[in-house]
Protein backbone atom coordinates (compact mmCIF):
# COMPACT_ATOMS: atom_id res chain seq x y z
CA UNK A 1 0.00 0.00 0.00
CA UNK A 2 1.07 3.48 -0.63
CA UNK A 3 0.85 6.40 1.01
CA UNK A 4 -1.97 8.74 -0.26
CA UNK A 5 -3.41 11.93 0.81
CA UNK A 6 -6.15 10.26 2.56
CA UNK A 7 -3.75 7.69 4.41
CA UNK A 8 -3.79 10.36 7.58
CA UNK A 9 -7.38 9.87 7.22
CA UNK A 10 -7.19 6.29 7.29
CA UNK A 11 -5.07 6.39 10.40
CA UNK A 12 -6.64 8.68 12.11
CA UNK A 13 -10.00 6.75 11.76
CA UNK A 14 -8.16 3.76 12.78
CA UNK A 15 -6.46 5.03 15.73
CA UNK A 16 -10.03 6.88 16.92
CA UNK A 17 -11.74 3.18 16.47
CA UNK A 18 -8.95 1.69 18.86
CA UNK A 19 -9.43 4.03 21.34
CA UNK A 20 -12.85 4.13 21.15
CA UNK A 21 -13.24 0.33 21.49
CA UNK A 22 -10.36 0.65 24.70
CA UNK A 23 -12.87 2.65 26.34
CA UNK A 24 -15.54 0.31 25.65
CA UNK A 25 -13.66 -2.89 26.29
CA UNK A 26 -12.30 -1.41 29.83
CA UNK A 27 -16.15 -0.56 30.62
CA UNK A 28 -17.27 -3.64 30.28
CA UNK A 29 -13.79 -5.81 31.44
CA UNK A 30 -14.45 -3.42 34.84
CA UNK A 31 -17.63 -4.39 35.38
CA UNK A 32 -16.45 -8.47 35.26
CA UNK A 33 -13.69 -7.60 37.48
CA UNK A 34 -14.38 -5.44 40.18
CA UNK A 35 -18.35 -3.83 39.80
CA UNK A 36 -19.88 -6.90 39.43
CA UNK A 37 -18.39 -8.84 42.43
CA UNK A 38 -18.65 -6.05 44.99
CA UNK A 39 -22.51 -5.84 43.97
CA UNK A 40 -22.62 -9.56 44.55
CA UNK A 41 -22.01 -8.79 48.01
CA UNK A 42 -24.93 -6.87 48.68
CA UNK A 43 -28.39 -7.48 49.73
CA UNK A 44 -31.17 -8.02 47.09
CA UNK A 45 -32.81 -4.72 47.58
CA UNK A 46 -29.15 -2.63 47.28
CA UNK A 47 -28.10 -4.39 44.62
CA UNK A 48 -31.30 -3.46 42.66
CA UNK A 49 -31.35 -0.32 43.67
CA UNK A 50 -27.88 0.34 42.68
CA UNK A 51 -28.19 -1.57 39.37
CA UNK A 52 -31.19 0.06 38.70
CA UNK A 53 -28.66 3.75 39.81
CA UNK A 54 -25.70 2.02 37.62
CA UNK A 55 -28.31 1.70 34.13
CA UNK A 56 -29.31 5.41 34.28
CA UNK A 57 -25.86 6.67 35.03
CA UNK A 58 -24.40 4.97 31.61
CA UNK A 59 -27.38 6.69 29.35
CA UNK A 60 -25.28 9.81 28.73
CA UNK A 61 -23.68 10.85 25.67
CA UNK A 62 -19.90 10.20 26.58
CA UNK A 63 -20.91 6.52 27.00
CA UNK A 64 -23.12 6.45 23.18
CA UNK A 65 -20.39 8.25 21.98
CA UNK A 66 -17.76 5.67 22.56
CA UNK A 67 -20.58 2.67 22.78
CA UNK A 68 -21.46 3.84 19.00
CA UNK A 69 -18.36 5.27 18.07
CA UNK A 70 -16.57 2.38 18.05
CA UNK A 71 -18.99 0.32 15.95
CA UNK A 72 -19.16 3.49 13.76
CA UNK A 73 -15.25 4.37 13.71
CA UNK A 74 -14.09 0.16 13.11
CA UNK A 75 -16.75 0.49 10.74
CA UNK A 76 -15.37 3.34 8.62
CA UNK A 77 -11.89 1.96 9.05
CA UNK A 78 -12.92 -1.20 7.64
CA UNK A 79 -14.08 0.89 4.52
CA UNK A 80 -10.99 2.97 4.50
CA UNK A 81 -8.54 -0.23 4.71
CA UNK A 82 -10.33 -2.57 2.21
CA UNK A 83 -7.60 -2.91 -0.31
CA UNK A 84 -4.92 -2.96 2.47
CA UNK A 85 -2.93 -6.06 3.73
CA UNK A 86 -4.00 -5.12 6.89
CA UNK A 87 -8.13 -5.21 6.43
CA UNK A 88 -8.41 -8.60 7.61
CA UNK A 89 -7.63 -7.30 11.21
CA UNK A 90 -9.86 -4.68 10.89
CA UNK A 91 -12.68 -6.94 9.49
CA UNK A 92 -12.12 -9.02 12.30
CA UNK A 93 -12.41 -6.37 14.87
CA UNK A 94 -15.76 -4.59 12.81
CA UNK A 95 -17.22 -8.72 13.54
CA UNK A 96 -15.99 -9.23 16.96
CA UNK A 97 -17.70 -5.67 18.02
CA UNK A 98 -20.87 -5.89 16.15
CA UNK A 99 -21.23 -9.51 17.68
CA UNK A 100 -20.39 -7.74 21.18
CA UNK A 101 -23.15 -4.75 20.09
CA UNK A 102 -25.46 -7.41 19.60
CA UNK A 103 -25.06 -8.90 22.45
CA UNK A 104 -25.55 -5.90 24.39
CA UNK A 105 -28.96 -4.90 22.69
CA UNK A 106 -30.31 -8.24 22.85
CA UNK A 107 -29.63 -9.50 25.97
CA UNK A 108 -28.07 -6.98 28.35
CA UNK A 109 -30.07 -3.69 27.79
CA UNK A 110 -33.46 -6.25 28.07
CA UNK A 111 -32.06 -7.82 31.63
CA UNK A 112 -31.50 -4.03 32.63
CA UNK A 113 -35.38 -3.11 31.41
CA UNK A 114 -36.29 -6.09 33.89
CA UNK A 115 -35.36 -4.48 37.35
CA UNK A 116 -36.98 -1.22 36.19
CA UNK A 117 -40.38 -3.10 37.59
CA UNK A 118 -41.75 -3.14 40.88
CA UNK A 119 -41.34 -6.86 42.34
CA UNK A 120 -39.81 -8.15 45.24
CA UNK A 121 -35.82 -7.65 44.85
CA UNK A 122 -34.71 -11.33 45.14
CA UNK A 123 -36.95 -12.44 42.62
CA UNK A 124 -35.52 -9.45 39.88
CA UNK A 125 -32.14 -10.43 41.21
CA UNK A 126 -32.51 -14.20 40.78
CA UNK A 127 -33.83 -13.24 36.86
CA UNK A 128 -30.99 -10.62 36.30
CA UNK A 129 -27.80 -11.42 37.65
CA UNK A 130 -26.67 -14.78 36.39
CA UNK A 131 -27.62 -14.05 32.72
CA UNK A 132 -25.99 -10.39 33.03
CA UNK A 133 -23.24 -11.54 34.45
CA UNK A 134 -22.53 -14.39 31.34
CA UNK A 135 -23.46 -11.75 28.43
CA UNK A 136 -21.24 -9.14 29.78
CA UNK A 137 -18.28 -11.68 30.56
CA UNK A 138 -19.01 -12.23 26.79
CA UNK A 139 -19.05 -8.97 25.56
CA UNK A 140 -15.82 -8.04 27.44
CA UNK A 141 -14.09 -11.10 25.67
CA UNK A 142 -15.79 -10.23 22.36
CA UNK A 143 -14.89 -6.12 22.91
CA UNK A 144 -11.12 -7.14 23.88
CA UNK A 145 -10.67 -9.25 20.85
CA UNK A 146 -11.76 -6.61 18.72
CA UNK A 147 -9.61 -4.20 20.89
CA UNK A 148 -6.33 -6.40 19.97
CA UNK A 149 -7.71 -6.67 16.45
CA UNK A 150 -7.57 -2.68 15.64
CA UNK A 151 -4.45 -2.19 17.97
CA UNK A 152 -2.57 -5.21 15.36
CA UNK A 153 -4.24 -2.55 12.40
CA UNK A 154 -2.60 -0.24 13.81
CA UNK A 155 0.75 -1.31 13.90
CA UNK A 156 0.74 -3.03 10.30
CA UNK A 157 -0.64 0.26 9.10
CA UNK A 158 2.21 2.30 10.90
CA UNK A 159 4.73 0.12 9.67
CA UNK A 160 3.71 0.68 5.86
CA UNK A 161 3.28 4.56 6.64
CA UNK A 162 6.84 4.38 7.39
CA UNK A 163 7.99 2.24 5.02
CA UNK A 164 6.05 4.70 2.22
CA UNK A 165 7.70 8.14 3.99
CA UNK A 166 11.04 6.24 3.85
CA UNK A 167 11.06 5.65 0.33
CA UNK A 168 9.29 8.95 -0.78
CA UNK A 169 11.63 10.77 1.03
CA UNK A 170 14.24 8.65 -0.35
CA UNK A 171 13.18 9.40 -3.33
CA UNK A 172 13.05 13.05 -3.01
CA UNK A 173 16.53 13.34 -2.03
CA UNK A 174 18.98 14.76 -4.44
CA UNK A 175 21.47 12.05 -3.71
CA UNK A 176 18.63 9.25 -4.30
CA UNK A 177 19.82 7.93 -0.52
Amino acid sequence: MTTTPNSKVVGTVLGAATVAMGLIAGAFYIFACGVMPGLARSDDRVYVEVMRDINDAFENPVFFLSFLGALMLTGVSAWQVRGAPYRGWVWAAATAYALTFFVTVAFNIPLNDSLKGAGDPAALREEFESPWLAWNALRAVLSTVALGCLGRALVLYGRISRGADERRSAASSPSGI
